[in-house]
């Protein structure tokens, strides 16, 4: 694209700094998958769970925002050429929410903890991003592709809300999806108590933007620059795997967005640490708790390939397109997790 600069490390540049926003929001925000859960079904707090439904629609009007104004095209990315595969996301979404309890929180957490100096946390992230190649190009792979059949969509619909209500309607997409977005945002905003919590709103929109960043910046690099570049934002499943390999070969092998994404979490997670004053050293001393918080990080990452994203990926960046399959897989991350706090607490004993 410029003479000082490639397209692939300019896109992982993009990604790098949209992920230090993400990765602040994690540590300073407390925005987390797992904690928004885990408020919602044990702490009498709905606050962390409004806080992702409000960036899920401040997303999809930065998404079909940019579409209005001709800087992003949604069907470019994968949530909406391939064909949606329903049991794949329930599958996934399942074992992922599984094993998110399992681990203590989602590879995003996971990410951001390690910029706080966790060494548990870098152990379930190297263990995710392994399993989740495992299954994506490794020895399962023809296994998966079998099962999955991933196809393009070719003279279909994309299988998106937006593009379907617009297919039947006499309304434009980006119409239909910031009108959609507007609502989700509104329904987020719906209570006095959340209103309250300007951190919570302010932090929320940081993430947002962060993932409207990685669509508009992929989109340009991708249309501007002269190498074929995939249109995408933000995940942390196999994108994790990629990093890793490009730790191990990156001599031979070009950065991408996934490789700054995840950079970008974990320096805004160290950043987030050091002005909360929370930065320290931390390590499993429980082997019996490490064993299972491993299980749980190949349980999501063989999860969030079969479901084509994680909780970020699908449960906001799947949603900012408004992708079919984004609510059936972060409704069934939800059940995942609860199952297993409900294990982790409770035991499966029955209710007295």
């Amino acid at each position: 694209m410029y003479d000082w600069i490639g397209d692939n490390t300019l896109v992982a540049l993009i990604g790098l700094l949209s992920g230090v926003a993400l990765g602040m929001a994690a540590r300073l925000g407390r925005f987390c998958t797992m904690g928004a859960i885990e408020d919602l079904l044990y702490g009498n707090s709905a606050i962390r769970m409004r806080m992702w439904i409000l960036v899920i629609g401040l997303s999809v009007i930065g998404a079909f925002g940019l579409m209005a104004a001709g800087l992003f095209e949604p069907e470019m990315s994968f949530y909406l050429s391939l064909r949606w595969f329903p049991l794949m996301s329930v599958v996934g979404g399942l074992m992922f929410g599984y094993g998110m309890a399992l681990s203590g929180n989602c590879g995003f957490g996971h990410i951001a903890r390690i910029g706080g100096g966790d060494i548990r946390s870098m152990v379930i992230v190297l263990v995710m991003g392994v399993a989740a190649y495992f299954v994506m190009s490794g020895p399962l792979a023809p296994l998966r592709a079998a099962i999955v059949n991933e196809q393009d969509v070719i003279n279909e619909t994309p299988p998106g809300f937006a593009h379907l209500i617009a297919s039947v309607t006499s309304l434009s997409v980006p119409m239909v999806g910031l009108g959609l977005g507007g609502l989700i945002t509104l329904a987020a905003l719906a209570s006095r108590s959340f209103l309250a919590e300007r951190g919570a709103i302010f932090w929320s929109a940081v993430v947002a933007v962060g993932i409207t960043a990685g669509w508009a910046g992929s989109y340009w690099v991708a249309t501007s620059g002269f190498a074929a570049m995939p249109v995408v934002s933000h995940s942390f499943s196999a994108p994790v795997g990629e990093s890793l390999l490009y730790v191990m070969t990156g001599s031979a092998r070009a950065p991408s967005f996934a490789v700054g994404s995840v950079a970008g979490v974990a320096l805004g997670g160290f950043l987030g640490s050091l002005i909360k004053g929370h930065f320290r050293w931390e390590a499993c001393e429980d082997p019996r708790e490490l064993r299972r918080q491993l299980t749980g990080a190949a349980l999501m990452g063989v999860g969030a390939v079969l479901a084509l994203g994680c909780s970020i990926g699908q449960g906001v960046t799947a949603f900012s397109v408004l992708a079919f399959s984004a609510p059936v897989t972060f409704a069934a991350i939800v059940a995942g997790a609860a199952l297993g706090l409900r294990q982790l607490i409770e035991g499966f004993q029955p209710a007295e």
